[in-house]
């Protein structure tokens, strides 16, 4: 699924899933622009303001535990980085274009193992 929502939204897409690999940008200013981030989510820290998605991924999972919500046991975060994240729309910067295949490559493995320990517990 594909989806601009963010933040609190977040919550009526992700409810009833076992697994959720979630695409994004992000700027840490660790690397440089194309850097491909993999994170659990359980090893997010607390959003830092400001930001375009006002309450970030973290807040939202304490949310859904705090309400006993079905959400997803596995939160796999792929994020890309970019130079400037908040400008939302626009077109691709080249290296982030050239990232791209790579971040497709790496989901696709994380969905062909999480498929492979599904069908071993079958």
């Amino acid at each position: 699924m594909e989806s601009p929502l963010s933040g609190l939204a977040l919550l009526d897409l992700l409810i009833g899933y076992d697994r959720v690999i979630l695409i994004d940008a992000v700027q840490t200013g660790r690397a440089p622009p194309g850097t491909i981030w993999e994170w659990p989510a359980e090893e997010l820290g607390r959003t830092r303001a400001p930001s375009p998605h006002f309450a970030g991924l973290p807040e939202v999972l304490t949310l859904a535990r705090a309400l006993q919500l079905p959400f997803p046991e596995e939160i796999q975060i792929y994020a890309v980085e970019v130079v400037d994240p908040m400008t939302i729309g626009g077109e691709v910067t080249p290296l982030v274009r050239q990232a791209i295949p790579e971040l497709a490559r790496r989901v696709r493995e994380r969905v062909r193992k999480w498929i492979a320990v599904k069908d071993l517990g079958s």
